[in-house]
């Protein structure tokens, strides 16, 4: 009834039209009007409509995989219990940290005019954004280098006159 009176607010729709409600994070309602959900029209001589399977990644929206990410959930013996949320947030968090990596080293390798990621661009991301460097500090990646930096003290003294030679040491 919720969703009836819903759809009656969004108008009466084409019969190609999908509706898409999250009344829940976990729980998606799909109504088409006209056709049905199979979409090849009515009477079907009671064979009934096909059941298209949606993964839980679909239905949180995510591209990391929610199903794998709790099936190790469960193997890894981490608790006896485990809600239905928690791989959906651990993907939505894993896929979050990822993006963000993925795009400071994508900013990294297109200021040193590069198409490609390398690790040293991951390094360079990494330790220049303050949060991604206190949460990956003690993290050592493979062919990433170092930052560069120059100790101030390394560096060649100015002189305070510049137009007066040094003079050398005669023995």
């Amino acid at each position: 009834q919720r969703c009836r009176s819903i759809i009656k607010q969004l108008g009466a729709p084409s019969t190609a039209t999908l509706y898409t409600l999250n009344l829940n994070s976990l729980e998606t309602i799909r109504i088409m009007s006209g056709k049905g959900q199979s979409g090849k029209g009515k009477g079907k001589g009671g064979r009934g409509d096909k059941k298209v399977s949606t993964s839980s990644s679909t239905k949180a929206g995510l591209q990391f995989p929610v199903g794998r990410i709790g099936r190790y959930l469960r193997q890894g013996k981490y608790t006896t219990r485990m809600g239905a949320g928690a791989p959906v947030y651990l993907a939505a968090v894993l896929e979050y940290l990822c993006a963000e990596i993925l795009e400071l080293a994508g900013n990294a390798a297109r200021d040193n005019k590069k198409s490609r990621i390398i690790p040293r661009h991951i390094t360079l991301a990494v330790k220049n954004d303050e949060e991604l460097n206190k949460l990956l500090g003690s993290v050592t990646i493979a062919s990433g280098g170092v930052l560069p930096n120059i100790h101030a003290v390394l560096l060649p003294k100015k002189s305070a006159v510049s137009g007066k030679k040094t003079q050398s040491q005669d023995y």
